[in-house]
């Protein structure tokens, strides 16, 4: 949507429908030791302008769940079964439609730019890449290509981005190609974004820079983000909903502040008691650096650049 257009009237029937609903969804993969039930009937909706995150333990089923939404797993490899429906599209009964919604009604925010991006192409051809196949600029008009580019990652405060157009992922700090990565998610401009442990590869002064980027383009066309994390720090500062994963089912779900204050079960108040918590300043000599040589959370901080 340009700016010089108002946004459409939406029916209080579309406003009600919620952009994802998931009902009794379940994937079971074939392993060499046969049937592994990886997600175990798991049901939860996100609606317009809704963040809804999932969280657990590494090997919990949070990203296998995530991955098999968008059916991004091996069908040869991946059972799945339940319903799974995406701005009113029924993606369960016809498994084609999920071609109809990717990369436009919803996109992907991968876990890792490193991986995710190709280290012998540069940011700008990538980006093109991502516009021409959203058909958000004309395939052959170079100008209109790189304007939009531009205009993407100044949406998400990327300085100078004409130049950085030109750079190739390994110029970047992880940050920037975080940052990368949302734009090229936003070049179809989704109403639904997946955004799977985007902050996990990233030292904790960055991850804060990159939460408030993701509640601001919430906050300005109202997308719905659906949080993969095991950081319950984070799922705390962005959610509207947290699902707790254990074991491929959902134990325990509500809305964050009951679960951040009121855990029902012992896995939930095991993840906050994993979340790090600063001690007392202590000012002596040494105080500082005695402190910093014993607490995680100041250890961990870094000192690279977003």
């Amino acid at each position: 949507m340009t700016a010089q257009h108002a946004a459409p009237k939406e029916s209080p029937a579309l406003k009600d429908q919620p952009l994802l609903e998931v009902r009794d969804f379940q994937v079971e993969l074939i392993t060499d030791g046969g049937i592994v039930r990886a997600v175990d009937s798991v049901t939860f909706s996100i609606h317009r302008g809704e963040t809804v995150t999932i969280i657990g333990e590494s090997g919990s089923g949070k990203s296998t769940t995530a991955m098999g939404i968008l059916r991004l797993l091996p069908e040869d490899l991946a059972v799945l079964s339940g319903t799974v429906v995406i701005d009113g599209v029924d993606i369960s009964a016809n498994p084609k439609a999920i071609d109809k919604v990717r990369g436009r009604t919803l996109a992907l925010i991968p876990q890792d730019p490193m991986t995710a991006l190709s280290p012998v192409h540069t940011i700008g051809s990538q980006l093109f890449e991502a516009i021409r196949i959203a058909g958000a600029a004309p395939a052959k008009d170079k100008n209109a290509l790189q304007a939009r580019a531009i205009r993407l990652l100044e949406q998400v405060h990327i300085p100078t981005p004409d130049k950085q157009l030109k750079k190739y992922p390994h110029q970047l700090s992880g940050g920037m190609l975080q940052r990368v990565l949302i734009a090229i998610a936003l070049a179809s401009e989704p109403q639904l974004l997946v955004a799977d442990e985007p902050t996990s590869a990233l030292d904790v002064t960055v991850q804060g820079g990159i939460l408030d980027l993701l509640l601001e383009l919430q906050e300005q066309r109202g997308i719905g983000i659906l949080m993969i994390t095991h950081d319950l720090g984070v799922a705390r500062l962005i959610s509207d909903r947290i699902h707790v994963m254990k074991d491929g089912s959902f134990v325990e779900s509500g809305e964050v502040q009951q679960i951040v204050d009121h855990p029902a079960t012992e896995y939930t108040r095991t993840l906050l008691a994993a979340v790090p918590v600063l001690g007392p300043w202590d000012e002596t000599s040494g105080g500082a650096h005695a402190q910093a040589a014993t607490d995680p959370a100041l250890t961990k901080s870094g000192a690279s650049n977003d």
